[in-house]
């Protein structure tokens, strides 16, 4: 167990919970756009699967990776417009509908990748980019400033989507039908198109998520590879209270966890792997009991809307 506590160790467990916090940091900032109009998304893992596909199958036919992250976004979008069609429009069971997109982004993604690919094949992805000056900071510098462009792109998305949620007018409007959308529409504001807008950018994002996997973590795609991180996604919701800073501190502590349990096994520490493996969802399971006691979920997430109701 003092293996763990060595300075090379300690280092690479936090350089490594930062890369691994990527794919959870744009799914579920995503995932809290879509939530904060109204709108629970549980679809979020067959998203990321079908952009970590596509983004994958268009890197390597066309040897362009932006090429490729633009194909994972355009794919998330379609899922999230599909979702909002089934879930706001139709107005169906949200849970339901998207347990319904999950199975089909698994089944498409994995008929897709049999049917181009067969076999599981690797890629050269996004390479880690040091940061003039302060890439240079001893130990500092490998640790945060030394990684590839999705990494920096999930960290800068934090502050970013905390101003547009709570700066903008779009952003009140988001916050206004996810608490209340009547009152929101005597007022002039779409509802419709605001639940479209917010769900379909969680599928954009969602996309990213999975093209950062299979053109930058793991540079490889192979059948059901998220592996549910896209119900983790959708739980760093709650668990960051619906704000983007709170979801990130939630992606950091699941990712260092996970980080840890990985270094266990690298190190072969008389830890029975499948207790290491689990340490990750147990944490998730604890830190969820705790922050929902704390937490205030928009009063209209998961509620369709009808004009004129009261």
């Amino acid at each position: 167990m003092a293996e763990l506590f060595t300075l090379p160790v300690l280092l690479g467990i936090l350089y490594s919970g930062i890369r691994l916090a990527t794919p959870y940091l744009y799914a579920a900032i995503g995932e809290t756009f879509a939530q904060r109009s109204g709108v629970l998304n549980l679809g979020v893992d067959g998203i990321m699967l079908m952009g970590a596909y596509t983004g994958f199958y268009i890197a390597m036919k066309t040897g362009n990776l932006f090429w490729g992250l633009l194909g994972a976004a355009v794919a998330g979008f379609l899922m999230g417009l599909l979702m909002s069609v089934v879930s706001v429009t139709l107005q169906a069971e949200q849970g339901i509908s998207g347990i319904g997109l999950n199975l089909f982004g698994l089944g498409l993604s994995t008929l897709l990748f049999k049917v181009t690919l067969g076999g599981v094949e690797s890629i050269r992805g996004f390479q880690p980019i040091r940061i003039p000056l302060l890439g240079q900071i001893p130990y500092l510098g490998d640790i945060f400033f030394n990684h590839n462009l999705l990494v920096y792109g999930a960290f800068l998305l934090v502050p970013l989507a905390n101003f547009v949620l709570n700066k903008t007018t779009f952003g009140l409007k988001v916050r206004a039908v996810g608490q209340n959308p009547q009152a929101a529409d005597t007022l002039g504001v779409n509802v419709t198109l605001i639940r479209y807008t917010t769900v379909c950018l969680g599928g954009i994002l969602a996309g990213i998520a999975g093209a950062s996997l299979s053109l930058a973590l793991i540079n490889l795609f192979q059948e059901n590879m998220t592996s549910g991180m896209g119900f983790i996604a959708v739980a760093l919701v709650y668990f960051g209270g619906w704000r983007p800073w709170g979801v990130m501190g939630g992606a950091l502590l699941f990712s260092f966890v996970n980080a840890l349990q990985l270094w266990v096994q690298v190190k072969g520490i008389n830890i029975p792997s499948d207790i290491a493996v689990m340490m990750p969802y147990i944490l998730t399971i604890i830190a969820l009991t705790f922050s929902g006691r704390r937490a205030r979920q928009p009063q209209a997430l998961t509620k369709p809307f009808e004009r004129g109701e009261n």
